[in-house]
């Protein structure tokens, strides 16, 4: 039998077929798949081959082989820095929820993960949360924000789960497609997905008031059947996102702003750091490359790890 993998607990995988069965399997045997060495060989989204046995009365799935993937969303290991771990594969779109200061979402953070979903070639939308409670300066620095990204390209959408703005434009986008809700924990995820689909009930916690981080809801990725004839795969809360396997000359082509002036730099294999005659130091003297995105290129071309909780990253 074939089915798609809607849940995934690191040993058993709810598994549900074209026609509606769901099945609880485990994997035989060992898997390594496009030889990445991935903490889970199989993510939610996974289209899978699977038979069936009975134990002790019970009738369990046992995967034996795996789809190809059209693409994935993968990201370095929280625990083992020399493994990955893929979040989720087979997605249409991913929403990246973002929140400016209800927890912070740092820049870093964002064009990291926009740099693997353009590498995958995964449409990512920018959703920019909570605008309910902003006040006058929160409200301006995520305008600001949403400029900067909607400048490259990207859509952008502010939104309330709250009040409901915008609320039925996520939903218009989402029929008839496999969405992925991503971003820090806190930033309102859970609450969204509930606004869009009432009866999902899917848990919600409040901010720490402590540490104004937000805390984890969703223990593992799940995939959704929502009424309005869309998937929707709901994943736990993302610290930080190490991005994985680029070579440094292929970096700056999952900047769109920065594949677009490389062929108008002197030296073909240019960097943009330090090489004379270089398009994008240039456009970026004139303000037409935002800094921080600049900075994030350079973080990840010097394969700098995420740490957005310190002290330093806090100051900038």
């Amino acid at each position: 039998m074939t089915g798609t993998v809607y849940k995934s607990t690191g040993s058993w995988y709810t598994v549900k077929t074209q026609l509606g069965a769901v099945y609880e399997c485990r994997i035989k045997g060992k898997f390594r798949i496009l030889g990445i060495k991935s903490t889970n060989p199989i993510a939610v989204g996974d289209v899978v081959d699977f038979e069936t046995e009975t134990v002790d009365g019970t009738t369990v799935g046992i995967i034996n082989h795996i789809h190809d993937r059209d693409n994935y969303i993968i990201r370095k290991s929280v625990n083992l820095s020399k493994q990955t771990h893929i979040i989720a594969s087979n997605i249409d779109q991913v929403f990246l929820l973002i929140t400016i200061n209800n927890p912070p979402t740092l820049t870093s953070f964002i064009d990291r993960f926009l740099v693997t979903t353009e590498a995958y070639s995964i449409k990512t939308v920018l959703v920019f949360n909570k605008v309910d409670t902003y006040d006058e300066d929160t409200l301006l620095e995520m305008k600001f924000l949403a400029h900067v990204y909607r400048k490259i390209g990207y859509q952008c959408i502010e939104v309330s789960a709250a009040t409901g703005q915008n609320v039925g434009k996520i939903k218009d986008m989402m029929k008839d497609k496999v969405s992925m809700f991503a971003g820090h924990s806190g930033v309102g995820k859970s609450t969204l997905v509930n606004a869009l689909e009432p009866g999902l009930g899917l848990k919600t916690k409040e901010i720490s008031v402590l540490h104004g981080q937000g805390q984890h809801t969703t223990t593992f990725a799940e995939m959704y059947d929502l009424g309005f004839g869309a998937k929707i795969i709901d994943t736990p809360g993302i610290k930080g996102f190490g991005v994985v396997d680029m070579d440094k000359e292929e970096i700056g082509d999952y900047f769109p702003e920065i594949f677009a002036l490389k062929q108008y730099c002197k030296f073909n294999n240019c960097l943009h750091v330090e090489e004379p005659k270089c398009a994008v130091k240039e456009a970026l003297e004139k303000d037409e490359i935002a800094f921080s995105r600049y900075r994030s290129y350079l973080q990840i071309l010097d394969g700098e790890e995420e740490n957005y909780r310190t002290e330093d990253w806090m100051k900038q």
